[in-house]
């Protein structure tokens, strides 16, 4: 059986070392051995055994149960319950589907939602046995669910008193919802508006039996109860209650029925007792009993005690009253608070109201107010800090309640009167004291001042209170005083306002200084979380910056400090402002939607390049953006680079010139138009041109415009007619018309404006989406053409308000393609043609007719546009088009954007086929068996030369529409071209980690496949668009011709040349951290290899580079040798006590004096023969004068150290005192104890010196030799 000894380190480390020395000695002369014997604890005592199953002796039994008393049997959280439903009870009844059908997905639904598992099985008599595993509250949960939904339901109702319906329901509900749970029914219970008694049970009859004799319980348990109010006058309840409730508790617990009183602060006369009928009728009769005695026997006197006085007539928590009440039986009776009168009633038996009476007026006079005169400003002194001084005195009279009043030059005293007398005359003493050898002065000092004098931190206020022991207050910015009070030693008040009085003086002379830096370069100043302008604080920490509040949005920055300081920060401040007005130069590029993407480039390499390069921050519209301008912000030069490298990529994709025309400035403005509109309907009108006007107020005449050639010309045209309209006489004219007939009046590509202008001569602009007012359009001409061209428009506009309704005939089987996708190709037609609405019949009747409402032009319009595209889907054919899977994802584009294009340019429908999965296995050639026999069916046999369907796209539209996109389709089918390029320079082009090819996949939009290396082959694969394969193959061969001008470079570079130098000399070239070798390589751009320890050849030093910068590096090698030749080392003889101190600490010493006389010095390492020499190596004249140096130091130090050794010994113990303390220890006897198991038997003891016996942790212990060989666990 194995034990345990919990013992102490104190009392394990007593036991090993024997007696202490006074017991020894107490052991000789005092008690007898067989005492000392007993008071030596047992075996059992030291070491508890474990408990065991089987039966302990009797004298361990106690000892056993201290180690099982709080074991608890542990349950499983899992329970099975089995429910069963007879055949005559059950929903789902039919036999044949066991196991299956609607039973079993009610089960399967069961659960899921309980989280409970279920076992059907069908009994002899064709019952149901349900096995129900889970949580308890699972269980509950399944066995509900299992009753609804497996059983049939019956009903039933049960009536008890309306009263005991709410004890059915419980606290929130709880007792109904455990009663439905418990029973598996459910349980309707008429609500409180409801006069009706009937509770409704439904569930299966067993259920119904349970609950309804639940319930009865509930309303039986009830009907026991009774509930009595008896109107007691208010005076009366205390002698009810009894002093501290005890009456009260006494009555309750004999009679078992609860009795409510009311508070003295709630002014209710009723009590209430609640209990079973024959309790609450005895406890209302010893009420009443009680209540009869104290009106008849009880009288009254009324006496007058100062208002302050009753709260100590009341006591804590009204603990007096109660005290006079249990000691007199007399009730008191205290005014309330919030009344004026001073009078007390005394109530109770006449014998008891004098001692009574006595008892109020010893509470009322056992307290007293007094007060202290004393300065309010040596109040925060009296309290001393952190309130030390005044604990002393409550701590000896915590009945004394001190109050400071801030302002007031008093103190109040509140408590027993002994005690107060005593706590006034120490504060007394205290004030007295104060007053004698404390002092206060105040002085005036500009609030701006303060924080200066408080300094960073409150590092300057902090020295004057520490220097002249006194306490400074500085009122709060809050407050906006002047004042500074100064308290503590007369003395040291004087000093400490002389000092104060002088940095204000010198603070007046500082300079302050305001800077004028714009509002929206404040935050960049500041930084985020301060941290730059932190810098600059700290850069002139005399100078206090004040930035303005952002609210007032004022740009005035205030500096203040010493008028030096002030302007150097002033300079600073306004550099930095310079820089980021520098850097804040915008400007905006217009680049064509389609080509943005480009510009950005695969994974935003492009944008990188160019913002890395260019150092520029340059901003993208959003995608669904209309917006085209690329906004580039940065220094001006950086910004005009940035935006010559995108117009160069635009101009590089696509077919785009830029011209500039002559148009005189003060036109400008004109041309432009009110918020651009004028302008901007010249670029829409020619397909998105970008007009560029130079800034208002240069005086530049150039006009620049930007588009495709065709656009370019025609915008340059309209925009010199326009300036020479101004210039000879121009007029506007407005009128309003709808914006749904804004498309209409501007038709299809803008024809019917442009028969208008044509016409007319004159230009009208229409509303952008960000304009106010959507009904305002613009014409724009001379006088003449202005008037036509209105007169048109407000015809047209007439006409379109005269709404007519017409029919057309349209085929049922094309009405889906109208109405399909919400109604899509109906809205485009409201908005092209002036907001027409067009009704189809209903779907499933065949008619044609369909109807078009709206203007007259406008239905006439939509009706002609309605019968082409019944013309266009009549004259629809699908055409399929071979082009092999593997291209399809290259031909569809990122996002299919290449296939939606096709879609839009030839207005065809394009569906690509699904995908082939390569692993799956192909069909079998095996004839089809129907009942084991061969059918004499043959197959037609399948065309190979017949396109997989995996590789037809099928294209729907016009015929000669699908042609044409046939064309498109096959244009982006990859082709692969092969560059010949030397294997040697493979790895060279797929560069680290494959970042070199994929620049070039990304940069020329193909993909390059370079031949794995065991084919050693020279072929590079290039598939690819084959309008992009040319730049890609010139692109490689750039590359190739790149990477074999470095292959020559690195063969220049390889060129090697090795020195001879002594190894004693390899440290001294290096230099110390490798700063000398790493100036050299440096200097001449070589790599220069030290030998290693192991190699043969130590005094070989091997340079690589150019062979004239390799030669050049060996020269300067050379020329450190030569100068280390000259050197000479001494050995000289320090103290070795001394070196510490010349070397210093972490060297500092002796890094001096080899900087000072350029000199080496070297000190004998630990374990030297000599430790007393010390080299020096140098020149000879620096060795002669550093020797000189380290011998004075070595007499100066010297001294001290022999000082220093004297000092130590008289300090140091007599020799052998803790030998001697050991001595009389004595022998040591071990850990002793009695009835141990090795005394009855021939065990032998434990050897506590043995570690095997007691090992120490983490100690490794030797095992003991079995003859079974070692143990192997």
């Amino acid at each position: 059986m194995s034990s345990v000894a919990v013992l102490t380190q104190e009392s394990f480390n007593e036991h090993r070392s024997g007696l202490l020395p006074e017991q020894g000695g107490a052991a000789g002369a005092g008690p007898s051995a067989g005492e000392d014997e007993e008071a030596l604890p047992t075996y059992k005592e030291a070491f508890p055994p474990l408990p065991e199953k089987a039966a302990t002796p009797e004298g361990t039994q106690e000892v056993a149960h201290t180690w099982t008393a709080k074991i608890r049997p542990i349950k499983s959280s899992i329970i099975t319950q089995v429910f069963h439903v007879p055949l005559e009870e059950r929903k789902y009844k039919d036999i044949n589907q066991f196991g299956e059908g609607d039973q079993a997905k009610v089960c399967v639904d069961i659960m899921h939602k309980t989280g409970a598992h279920l076992e059907l099985s069908l009994a002899k008599d064709q019952g149901l046995s349900i096995m129900v595993s889970g949580k308890l509250d699972a269980v509950m949960k399944a066995r509900k669910e299992i009753v609804s939904r497996l059983q049939t339901q019956a009903s039933a109702t049960v009536a008890i008193p309306k009263e005991h319906h709410r004890f059915v329901i419980g606290k929130n509900g709880e007792k109904l919802q455990e009663l439905e749970l418990k029973t598996a029914t459910k349980i309707q219970i008429p609500r409180p508006d409801d006069p009706s008694n009937q509770i409704k049970i439904s569930g299966t009859k067993e259920g119904l039996e349970k609950a309804k004799h639940e319930i009865l319980l509930i309303s039986a348990e009830q009907d026991k109860r009774a509930v009595e109010r008896v109107n007691i006058d208010k005076v009366y309840h205390p002698f009810i209650t009894g002093a501290y409730n005890k009456m009260v508790g006494e009555m309750s617990q004999d009679t078992g029925a609860r009795i409510n009183v009311p508070p003295p602060s709630v002014n209710k006369t009723e009590i209430v007792i609640t209990g079973e009928k024959e309790q609450v009728a005895l406890a209302v009769t010893l009420i009443k009993k009680i209540y009869e005695d104290k009106k008849k026997n009880a009288t009254t006197i009324a006496v007058e005690v100062k208002k302050s006085q009753h709260k100590y007539v009341i006591g804590p928590k009204g603990n007096t009253l109660q005290e006079i009440l249990e000691k007199t039986g007399v009730s008191v009776e205290i005014p309330p608070s919030d009344s004026n009168s001073e009078t007390v009633i005394l109530r109770g038996e006449p014998d008891r109201l004098g001692q009574a009476l006595t008892e109020v007026y010893a509470k009322a006079n056992s307290y007293t107010i007094s007060s202290v005169s004393a300065p309010s400003w040596l109040h925060r002194f009296i309290i001393g800090k952190k309130g030390q001084n005044l604990a002393k005195i409550t701590q000896q009279m915590p009945k004394v309640h001190i109050e400071f009043t801030e302002g007031e030059d008093r103190i109040t005293l509140e408590g027993p009167t002994k005690d107060v007398q005593m706590v006034q005359s120490q504060i007394q003493t205290i004030v007295t004291d104060l007053v004698s050898r404390m002092d206060y002065t105040e002085i005036s000092v500009d609030p701006k001042f303060h924080r200066h004098l408080i300094g960073k931190g409150g590092v300057n206020i902090n020295r004057i209170k520490e220097l002249h022991k006194v306490t400074v207050r500085i009122p709060p910015d809050n407050e906006k005083s002047n004042l500074i009070r100064i308290e503590g030693d007369p003395q040291g008040v004087q000093e400490a306002k002389k000092e104060l009085l002088e940095l204000a003086s010198r603070m007046e002379n500082e300079r302050t200084k305001d800077l004028i830096i714009e509002q929206r370069f404040h935050r960049a100043i500041i930084g985020q979380k301060g941290e730059k302008i932190k810098e600059v604080r700290d850069k002139f920490p005399e100078v206090i910056i004040n930035f303005p509040d952002p609210a007032q949005k004022s740009d005035i920055v205030q500096l203040r400090g010493p008028r030096t300081e002030v302007e150097k920060c002033s300079k600073f401040m306004q550099k930095i402002v310079a820089e980021m007005v520098e850097n804040s130069f915008s400007v905006s590029v217009p680049i064509f939607k389609q080509f943005h993407r480009n510009i950005i480039g695969k994974g935003g390499s492009n944008i990188k390049k160019i913002r890395e390069e260019t150092n520029t921050k340059i901003d993208l519209p959003a995608e669904n953006s209309n917006s085209e301008m690329i906004i580039i912000t940065g220094k001006k030069a950086n910004c005009e680079a940035a935006r010559i490298r995108i117009l160069a990529i635009q101009k590089e994709l696509a077919n785009i010139t830029e011209i500039d025309v002559s148009i005189p400035s003060k036109l400008h403005n004109s041309l432009i138009g009110s918020k651009g509109r004028l302008v901007r309907s010249i670029m829409e009108e020619c397909g998105g041109v970008h007009i560029h006007f130079p800034t208002e107020g240069s005086g530049i005449d150039k006009v620049t415009i930007r588009g495709p050639v065709e656009d370019v010309e025609k915008a340059k045209q309209q925009l010199l007619a326009l300036a020479e309209e101004k210039q000879t006489k121009s007029h506007t004219a407005e009128l309003h018309a709808k914006p749904e007939y804004h498309k209409f009046l501007i038709g299809k590509g803008g024809g019917n404006i442009r028969k208008v202008r044509d016409s007319t001569g004159a230009r009208i602009i229409f509303p952008t989406a960000d304009d106010k007012d959507q009904e305002l359009i613009t014409v724009v001409g001379t006088e003449e053409a202005v008037r036509e061209a209105q007169k048109e428009l407000e015809e047209l506009i007439k006409s379109l308000d005269n709404v007519v309704e017409d029919t057309m005939t349209v085929d049922p089987k094309h009405h889906r393609y109208f109405v399909a996708r919400r109604g899509q190709v109906l809205r485009d037609l409201a908005d092209e043609y002036g907001g027409v609405m067009v009704s189809f019949p209903r779907t499933g009747s065949q008619s044609e007719k369909v109807t078009l409402k709206g203007a007259k032009d406008c239905v006439e319009a939509a009706k002609k546009r309605m019968q082409e595209i019944v013309e266009d889907l009549d004259a629809q054919v699908t055409v399929e088009c071979v082009i092999t899977q593997k291209f399809h994802r290259s031909i569809m584009g990122p996002k299919g954007s290449r296939i939606q294009q096709i879609t839009r340019d030839h207005n065809v429908q394009i569906k690509f086929p699904e995908r082939e999965d390569p692993q799956a296995a192909p069909p079998a050639e095996t004839p089809i068996q129907e009942n084991g026999e061969a059918t004499d069916e043959v197959k037609e046999p399948v065309d190979p030369n017949a396109p997989k369907k995996c590789d037809v796209i099928v294209i729907s539209g016009r015929k000669e529409r699908c042609e044409a996109a046939v064309e498109a389709l096959k244009a982006l089918v990859p082709v692969t071209i092969e560059v010949e390029v030397p294997f040697e320079l493979h790895r060279y082009i797929i560069g680290q980690k494959g970042s070199g090819i994929r620049k070039m996949m990304d940069e020329f939009e193909v993909n390059i496949q370079v031949p794995a290396p065991d084919q050693q082959s020279d072929k590079i694969s290039i598939t690819g668009l084959a309008n992009h394969l040319d730049r890609a193959k010139e692109g490689l061969l750039e590359r190739v011709k790149e990477l074999q001008a470095e292959q020559e470079d690195r063969a220049l570079r390889s060129f090697k040349l090795t020195i001879t130098v002594e190894p004693k000399y390899h440290p001294k070239i290096i230099g110390r951290k490798g700063a000398i070798i790493t100036n050299i390589r440096t200097e001449h751009d070589v790599n220069i290899q030290f030998p290693e320890k192991n190699d043969e050849n130590q005094d070989q030093i091997t340079i690589t580079g150019y062979e004239h910068k390799a030669i050049a590096a060996r020269d300067a090698i050379q020329a450190i040798v030569d100068e280390l030749e000259e050197m000479i080392s001494e050995d000289i003889t320090l103290d070795s006590r001394v070196h510490a101190r010349i070397i210093g600490a972490r060297g500092k010493g002796i890094r001096k004096i080899m900087d000072e006389f350029k000199v080496d010095l070297r000190f004998p390492q630990s374990g030297a023969a000599d430790p007393n020499i010390v080299t020096v190596t140098g020149r000879p004249e620096l060795v002669d004068e550093a020797i000189d140096h380290l011998l004075n130091l070595e007499e100066e130090y010297l001294a001290d150290v022999v000082e220093n050794e004297a000092k130590m010994a008289y300090m140091r113990p007599p020799s052998g005192s803790a030998a001697a303390s050991d001595e009389q220890r004595g022998p040591s006897k071990g850990f002793v104890v009695r009835e141990a198991p090795w005394t009855n038997t021939n065990e032998k003891a434990p050897d506590m010196s043995s570690s095997e016996d007691f090992p120490s942790f983490g100690a490794p212990v030797a095992t003991k030799a079995s003859p079974w060989g070692p143990k192997r666990f």
